[in-house]
Formats: C-alpha cells, structure tokens, sequence
C-alpha cells in the first residue's frame, strides 16, 4: 500500500472520531502560538525608538510572518488531503454558517498579513532577503527597480493593508477563543476536545484517570 494512503487512513482513524488529527492539532496550536506572539511583537515593535532593535525585532516579525503563510499553506493542503472531523459545531444552523465564515477569514489574514508586511520590507531600500523558519531565503518583492516616490507609495498601501489586517485578526481571535469556551463550558460538547493534543491514559493510576481527549 502506498505511504499516501497509510497516513490518510492512520489520520482518518481521529476523524472518524471526531478528533483532528495529531498533524492537524499541532498546526493548529503551532500558528495559534505564533499569530500571539506576532500581534504582541507588533504592538511592542511600533512603540521601539528607530535604530538597530527596531529593525532586527522588524526582520524576525516579517519573517515569522512569512513562516505563518507557509504553515498556512500545508495547513490548508492537510485539509484538502484529510478533511476536518464531523463535530457539534457541524450542526445546521447560524453557528455553523458563522464557524465556517471564521475559518476563512483566518486564512485570508494568514495571507493577507504575511504578503502586505513582506512587501513593507521590501519597499525598504536597501533590502537583505528574510528567512522562512530558518530553511531557506525569500528574495524581496522586486521593488528596487521602482522610483523612491514610488516605493514608498508601495510602503504606504501595504502599511495601510497590513494595519487593516491585524486589526481584523485582533478581533477574529477573541471572537474565535469566545466560540470555543461557549461550546465547551456552556454546550459542553465536544469542539474544544476534538482539537486538544492527546495524552496518553495513566494507565497505573489508581483512580484508572484518563487524560485522553475523548468524544461524545
């Protein structure tokens, strides 16, 4: 059997559950992580004083930025590849329409954000290509080429995308936390436990504890 399809069916054995895959768990978690970090290193970047700190906390915040695109990317491709868990939030109605809206709304942010703050670097001249993750090197947009006036027009309608995302993000966030804590203390249903890392059940204890995210 070819490996494609040993790791569909070992992946499909957590949906058919209603539990995301462990790969599709730690993306999860992975870019939820770092989307905290780049909107708190963003807010504290803007209030640096010009000068060699502002800029390397800049590069490390662009590139991040650029590793969250790619993350996006394969987060995106697992989904085509093994298809999001069947849960509660799946029922017929507004909810659903709503969590579904989010979803794409966040990938559009996962590029919308990366895109505008790569071409923000890249309308500064002189520019040194960013990295992605410490893997490989993202040359800059060819911006160099443009007439000062206009790379700083560049600058501008990317500053002005790149603030209408985060504000967006900043409110699809605690929109989206806000969501998860009503299905799991108010609905008690089993959204929240489906993307939970698993933990292996202590099988010794003597209570016979079971830490093990389960469905139902």
């Amino acid at each position: 059997m070819k490996l494609h399809r040993l790791v569909r069916r070992w992946a499909v054995s957590y949906t058919e559950n209603g539990k995301y895959s462990p790969v599709g768990v730690w993306f999860h978690w992975i870019m939820a992580v770092l989307v905290l970090f780049q909107l708190g290193s963003g807010w504290l970047m803007s209030r640096y004083p010009v000068g060699g700190s502002k800029l390397a906390t800049y590069e490390l915040h662009s590139e991040l930025g650029l590793s969250i695109l790619l993350l996006a990317l394969l987060r995106f491709g697992w989904r085509l590849f093994v298809p999001d868990p069947i849960n509660d939030a799946d029922a017929p109605g507004w909810q659903s329409t709503a969590a579904h809206l989010t979803v794409y709304f966040f990938y559009a942010l996962f590029a919308l954000l990366p895109l505008s703050g790569w071409a923000m670097w890249s309308a500064i001249q002189p520019v040194e290509p960013l990295s992605v993750g410490g893997l490989f090197a993202v040359p800059p947009m060819p911006f160099h080429t443009l007439s000062p006036a206009w790379q700083f027009q560049v600058l501008d309608w990317a500053e002005s995308l790149h603030v209408l995302g985060v504000f967006g993000l900043a409110l699809l966030v605690p929109v989206h936390v806000g969501a998860a804590m009503k299905h799991h203390f108010w609905d008690r249903d089993d959204v929240v436990r489906g993307i939970l890392p698993e933990i292996r059940d202590d099988e010794t204890a003597p209570d016979h504890t079971q830490y093990t995210p389960r469905a139902g």
